[in-house]
């Protein structure tokens, strides 16, 4: 894997300096929150905030393959709806949660493939091309439920998103598990290399041998599938469908992705930064809520925290660029 060139993005020291640096903001959070109200350690309260943080994270943990590869996925949280919604309706339809489950990650993986092929295939910018669908995706899903809602679900399916195991929130351990898959493809796999190299230096690994337009369809159609998962956890966890119930979510999981470390420009990142990421927003806006902030000031701090996010890594990279 020399030969492509990517360890610049893989450096250990250079990871696990961003990431210690992200979990004493966690730190610095928890403590803040901790001194300002005492409905912050509770039990439910902490267990509340693991539940947000995976949902988060299980969306977020796809489109930071795409992130990685310098691109963007806006569809995201209109996929989640659409998923989510054709999912519902299956489900309430046959009364069986495997096939609404079968259907919603279908869903969500052939709308990232639509976005990977555009992408890749037809040479369009991934902000035009994902934002484009994000559109046709919110239409279809207003004209498909047609102002309706669906609503209560079998009992089994619900514990996916809001059940416990062991007094532990389901959603939980499935972010463990895609952590540990997400991890596994991006350290341990050629094709998670063949990611890197393609967002530090797509013209670079295209002469590497890398097949760069699979690579970009692959990441895309993951994050897609992500997506489609994250539905069906947003879905139980709600216990209803309708069809906005995605517009709230595509900034969230970008903010986490960037919060996390991954570069924006590529090649830079990983899915423990995203998972710190997701917890780091998670608690900011737990934090609001628990001081009775006004919630309109929500998408305000997410977008501040983003802009500072990106700010500090284009100061970063502007950094080793002079050293280099």
């Amino acid at each position: 894997m020399n030969s492509l060139n990517i360890p610049k993005a893989l450096r250990p020291t250079e990871n696990v300096s961003k990431l210690v640096s992200r979990l004493a903001a966690v730190f610095v959070i928890g403590l803040a929150l901790a001194l300002a109200t005492d409905a912050f350690l509770t039990t439910g309260n902490l267990l509340n905030v693991l539940r947000q943080t995976s949902l988060l994270f299980l969306m977020a943990s796809g489109l930071t393959l795409v992130v990685l590869t310098a691109g963007i996925d806006l569809s995201i949280g209109a996929n989640v709806a659409l998923s989510a919604c054709l999912a519902g309706t299956v489900i309430k339809a046959s009364g069986s949660a495997l096939e609404g489950a079968a259907i919603a990650l279908a869903c969500g993986t052939m709308i990232g493939l639509v976005n990977g092929l555009l992408v890749a295939a037809l040479r369009m910018p991934s902000f035009i091309a994902t934002y484009g669908m994000m559109w046709l995706i919110n239409g279809y899903t207003y004209y498909f439920m047609g102002g309706n809602t669906i609503y209560g679900f079998p009992h089994g399916f619900r514990q996916l998103g809001a059940g416990y195991l062991f007094s532990i929130p389901v959603p939980v351990y499935l972010m463990l598990i895609f952590l540990a898959l997400a991890a596994l493809f991006v350290g341990r796999t050629t094709w998670g290399q063949q990611v890197y190299a393609i967002g530090s230096n797509p013209v670079a690994a295209r002469f590497s041998g890398v097949p760069v337009k699979r690579r970009l369809v692959l990441v895309y159609a993951l994050s897609g599938l992500m997506a489609g998962l994250g539905s069906l956890v947003f879905l139980a966890r709600l216990n209803s469908a309708e069809g906005d119930i995605g517009e709230p979510l595509t900034l969230p999981a970008i903010a986490a992705v960037l919060i996390g470390g991954t570069s924006l420009f590529g090649g830079i990142g990983s899915p423990y930064g995203t998972l710190i990421g997701a917890l780091i927003l998670t608690l900011v806006l737990n934090g609001l809520n628990l001081l009775n902030i006004d919630a309109n000031w929500q998408p305000f701090v997410t977008g501040a925290i983003i802009i500072v996010a990106v700010l500090a890594d284009s100061v970063s990279r502007q950094r080793q660029e002079a050293r280099a």
